[in-house]
């Protein structure tokens, strides 16, 4: 596998401030930020060129109102079910039970279509089906269940698809995407291991507790976060799963410095948000990797200084060449493949750290060299969720957009409605969209 970039230097503008700043620093750094266009129809041959196309109903930003479901009794919703691997989501009528003890109902406005979900309906990911997928998400609170307390009904929320308990070591030392109080419990469950969905009288899974491709959804309460009301739908939800992801991997996990160099292999929602946070920390170089030209053009708009084609360029022998010899102070893998993961750890500077975002399959191993870690000092680590913690994260990333510290907007270059939502994985996984979002 080879990939590769132009010289160094660039436009963007360092952020300034220090090494290893929180999100709520970031937020007085001032980082050079590029306006993005509005929400985009298909990808047009060739290129990034992007036409403008209103939401559906010519509904925009936090006034999307939803699509009315048909009449169909009190405890019927609409939910994209998969009930077989390789197969196509189903539009299916479930019933729905009420929240119970700590638990929430939103009513879904925006869903992000990400590899995530297609790496279950493809059998990568082994799980229970049938299932509700779906885990990028926003909404508005429609009940609560008896004891909630985070939330209140009418609230405009993201979900978070890890849940946190509060209490084990983890949630005490703030890394709460890595609790462990609920791990009795299947994570496709509530947390008594019951199930809040059903069809023909049998239970029905939810991806991650949450399944939000769905027009309501009856979580744990811990698992949305308020956030304010002024941000679009299409915005919110992204923000629960690929911004979170990469933004926070750059800022939160990796503590990219000012000035330093930056590889990014891979330019989907999750590398682009990579590239996007490392500009924000200002990074003076940002090498992005990537087998599709109209992918590393997106990856231009959001900050990389250069961009190298895997398919025809060696990448390593390009970072050396932008780097003098070096490699890049940091490196990272938002693949999650075998090769990338090797790649990212040869292309580290002595002292450098190579970071793995990109989930992989289970069965992934990588043959990484020891002696070149040891002699060369070089750190490998990976990243979940961009180690961010949703309950204060979710704001701030809310704030940067609003802001127009992030753009958001260029991030999304396709709507659909949900009865779309096979279109939109084709789109996805074709490679012709940086990220598509159902709107409800």
């Amino acid at each position: 596998m080879t990939m590769g970039t132009g010289s160094p230097g660039g436009t963007v503008q360092p952020a300034g401030g220090r090494a290893g700043l929180p999100f709520a620093d970031v937020l007085a750094m001032g980082a050079h930020y590029r306006p993005g266009g509005a929400l985009v129809s298909p990808l047009p041959a060739g290129g990034p060129a992007r036409a403008t196309a209103a939401l559906p109903g010519g509904r925009d930003g936090a006034k999307l109102g939803g699509i009315l479901p048909p009449a169909r009794g009190v405890a019927a919703m609409r939910a994209a079910v998969l009930t077989a691997v390789n197969k196509p989501l189903e539009i299916l009528d479930l019933e729905q039970e009420g929240p119970r003890a700590g638990e929430v109902r939103v009513e879904v406005k925006a869903a992000g279509v990400c590899m995530s979900d297609w790496h279950i309906m493809n059998g990568d990911w082994p799980l229970p089906l049938p299932m509700v997928l779906g885990h990028e998400a926003a909404g508005v609170v429609a009940e609560l269940g008896p004891g909630v307390a985070n939330v209140k009904k009418g609230d405009h929320v993201i979900f978070s698809f890890r849940p946190h308990c509060g209490f084990c070591r983890y949630c005490s030392s703030g890394r709460t995407v890595l609790c462990v109080g609920h791990n009795d419990t299947p994570r496709w469950r509530m947390h008594d291991g019951s199930a809040r969905l059903k069809l023909n009288g049998e239970p029905v899974n939810q991806m991650a507790r949450i399944g939000t491709f769905s027009e309501q959804v009856v979580c744990p309460a811990e698992q949305v976060v308020k956030v304010r009301e002024d941000l679009p739908w299409t915005h919110a939800a992204i923000i629960g799963c690929s911004v979170a992801t990469g933004v926070g991997a750059a800022i939160r996990h990796a503590n990219v410095e000012a000035g330093s160099s930056v590889l990014v292999v891979g330019c989907g929602g999750v590398g682009l948000n990579v590239v996007q946070g490392a500009r924000l920390a200002g990074a003076r170089t940002i090498i992005a990797c990537d087998l599709l030209d109209n992918k590393l053009a997106y990856a231009r708009e959001f900050g990389a200084t250069h961009t190298v084609n895997a398919k025809r360029e060696d990448v390593l022998k390009r970072v050396q060449e932008l780097t003098g010899g070096l490699g890049v102070d940091y490196a990272f893998d938002a693949i999650g493949g075998e090769q990338t993961a090797v790649l990212v750890v040869d292309a580290v500077a002595p002292g450098g750290h190579a970071v793995l975002v990109g989930i992989p399959a289970f069965s992934a191993r990588a043959p990484v060299s020891p002696s070149a870690m040891v002699y060369g000092e070089k750190r490998l680590s990976g990243t979940y969720y961009g180690s961010i913690r949703p309950a204060v994260d979710f704001a701030v990333l809310a704030d940067l957009d609003m802001e127009k510290r992030i753009d958001l907007d260029s991030l999304i270059s396709r709507t659909y409605r949900f009865d779309e939502i096979n279109e939109g994985f084709r789109l996805l996984t074709s490679g012709a969209v940086a990220r598509g979002v159902i709107v409800f």
